[in-house]
């Protein structure tokens, strides 16, 4: 399995009103997320701002208003994180993706559909269960470039600095 190495800051888009943003706990509920099957810890990051703006823009696709018309005391947070390092999967690049066993074309299916839950999640599995720290992956949100999903095994993400909405959007 190709790998890379998880680099010191990436960010994480929360709630105000949430007690821990880099709780990753959250994922593991219900179905589980994109890399992370039920009961598998995650903490989804994003590797930029811009990629950060567009999950948030997402949030709110196809609503009459936008995040900039949102109260600021209860608009989205920027948290840049910090993680103790290690290795990810390369989901990624080309020959990464192709190790993995997903298409060169991800986050997208060959016919434009984005690539289901079902078949990131048993990659995810594997992954963990490899000792890797996470997946490195392009961004399924359109506008969005570079994410990661991150598995804590026995470490812990830091909170480095909090950032109001109107300072980073």
């Amino acid at each position: 399995m190709k790998t890379v190495p998880i680099v010191d800051i990436y960010y994480r888009v929360a709630d105000p009103d949430w007690a821990d943003p880099l709780d990753p706990s959250f994922a593991a509920a219900g179905a589980g997320r994109r890399w992370n099957p039920p009961g598998l810890s995650c903490l989804y990051l994003n590797r930029d701002e811009a990629t950060a703006r567009a999950n948030v823009m997402r949030l709110y696709a196809g609503l009459p208003y936008g995040p900039e018309d949102l109260d600021p005391a209860t608009a989205p947070l920027l948290v840049n994180v910090s993680l103790p390092g290690g290795a990810a999967a390369d989901a990624f690049t080309d020959d990464g993706l192709l190790e993995l066993g997903l298409p060169t074309t991800y986050p997208s299916e060959a016919d434009g559909g984005l690539i289901p839950r079902a078949a990131c999640q048993p990659v995810g599995q594997k992954v963990f269960d490899a000792g890797l720290d996470g997946v490195d992956c392009r961004s399924a949100v359109v506008g969005g470039n570079r994410e990661l999903a991150w598995f804590p095994h026995d470490s812990m993400a830091n909170e480095t600095t909090r950032r109001a909405f109107d300072d980073w959007w």
